[in-house]
């Protein structure tokens, strides 16, 4: 996969779907690379030009010195699209990456056409948790947390139906830069985006997970009220909904992406 050296780090990305049509660039949760996006491809790819990415810190994007905010990374993703020639994308993001776009959408209007926040929140329900988990990897790298992601990422029941699902998902947080990780876990505890919500003004769909412990349907309801003209929907699933209900979330998005208007096209590049 390419590599484009971009506001002071290199990301690893990668595009998929016909060029020339509709830009859709999809954000990544802490710990995930972009291959946490995999079930949703054989639909959004068909008639969407996706870009995925490794945000620094992730998969195969080096890590460089943190803390990292979630102002950072969201400029990462700006210069990463600006060099590729997307103008105007859809964005989705969960997680973390809802925060890169939350952040987007409010400070760099006109940026992307519209905003998917998938599982996320304007402001983490307990952000001095992240400090446990901070000192815990620093102890034991990323290993010493990963069974506890998991059983945030996906409920009981995914994770006893679906062990080849949850092996994979585990040798993806494994993959992550311990040094990434805490850079990013400091990100997710200290922002705080509640007074931007009210400055987005492009389509907006909220995704909640029923079961989700880690940003819990409270947190979609804080995004639905601060946001004008917000969709919201939620889905039967813990915080990885793009594993754990991949096809079902390419539906939504599908429906919500082909019902704003505009286009939004890659004019250069095609990975």
């Amino acid at each position: 996969m390419p590599v484009l050296s971009v506001n002071g780090t290199s990301l690893n990305y990668r595009l998929d779907g016909p060029p020339g049509a509709p830009g859709v660039v999809l954000c990544n949760s802490l710990g995930a690379d972009l291959h946490m996006w995999d079930p949703l491809l054989p639909s959004l790819g068909e008639r969407h030009r996706v870009l995925r990415l490794d945000a620094r810190g992730h998969g195969l994007s080096p890590a460089t010195r943190g803390p990292y905010s979630v102002e950072l990374l969201a400029l990462d993703v700006a210069a990463l699209m600006s060099a590729l020639g997307l103008v105007r994308p859809h964005l989705c993001g969960l997680s973390l990456g809802g925060m890169v776009g939350i952040w987007l959408a409010a400070n760099a209007p006109g940026l992307v056409s519209s905003l998917s926040l998938c599982n996320t929140a304007a402001r983490m329900p307990r952000p001095e948790a992240y400090d446990e988990r901070i000192e815990r990897v620093r102890a034991g790298g990323v290993a010493a947390v990963v069974e506890a992601v998991l059983a945030v990422w996906f409920t009981p029941h995914f994770r006893a139906a679906h062990p080849e699902a949850v092996a994979r998902a585990r040798a993806m947080i494994l993959g992550t830069s311990g040094e990434g990780y805490l850079a990013a876990c400091a990100a997710v505890r200290d922002v705080d985006l509640r007074d931007a919500l009210g400055r987005i003004g492009i389509p907006t769909l909220v995704v909640a997970g029923a079961e989700d412990r880690a940003t819990p349907p409270e947190c979609a309801k804080v995004l639905a009220q601060g946001i004008r003209g917000v969709r919201s929907l939620e889905l039967p699933v813990a915080h990885l909904s793009a594993l754990e209900a991949g096809q079902d979330l390419a539906l939504v998005l599908l429906s919500f992406l082909e019902g704003t208007h505009g286009r939004a096209v890659l004019e250069g590049g095609d990975g």
